[in-house]
């Protein structure tokens, strides 16, 4: 059973359930697995809690 962790900022319902119809169908190419095998995990992170080149992302404009 493969399992996948997407680490995120947030992002909309719509948008996760795209991303984990999309990842789904990937792995289950990639893999040969059925698509009821498959697992995605989608953790969200506040822009306060992440940072590139030194800003955090609540920061960049």
């Amino acid at each position: 059973m493969p399992i996948v962790q997407v680490e995120i900022l947030p992002r909309s319902q719509e948008l996760k359930r795209a991303l984990a119809k999309e990842v789904t169908k990937t792995i289950v190419n990639v893999l040969n697995c059925p698509p009821d095998a498959v697992r995605v995990i989608i953790r969200e992170m506040p822009p306060e809690n992440y940072a590139m080149a030194g800003v955090l992302a609540i920061d960049k404009k």
